[in-house]
């Protein structure tokens, strides 16, 4: 099992109704696969550095989970088919990265 991180952006023109679906979709993938999952957070709308698809803005979404790397493609070919999705992006986290990832888990949890 690998430990990776995925961030999308989703169009910001679908409804709220729309954004949780697609997310329930990319964690039903995972989650059918043998996913574990350490972390899901929503970022929600965020202004875009630059323009994708003319649109200056969208729905920001973070998965951090372990799977066996075979899983990756076919995770990814999913993202590609799927027109809601603006952007991704996974990385395979090694153990520095993720520490710092509890590290700024744990700092998030300190502030809600």
């Amino acid at each position: 099992m690998y430990h990776y991180e995925t961030v999308f952006i989703l169009n910001p023109v679908l409804s709220e109704t729309q954004v949780k679906e697609t997310v329930k979709k990319f964690e039903d993938f995972l989650i059918s696969r043998g996913a574990e999952f350490v972390s899901k957070e929503d970022w929600g709308l965020k202004k875009l550095a630059y323009p994708i698809q003319h649109k200056k803005s969208g729905f920001y979404h973070l998965f951090e989970f372990k799977v066996p790397g075979e899983v990756l493609g076919a995770y990814e070919t999913e993202f590609r088919r799927d027109e809601r999705v603006m952007r991704y992006q996974t990385v395979k986290l090694d153990k520095h990265a993720i520490a710092w990832a509890e590290k700024r888990r744990n700092k998030l949890n300190q502030k809600a």
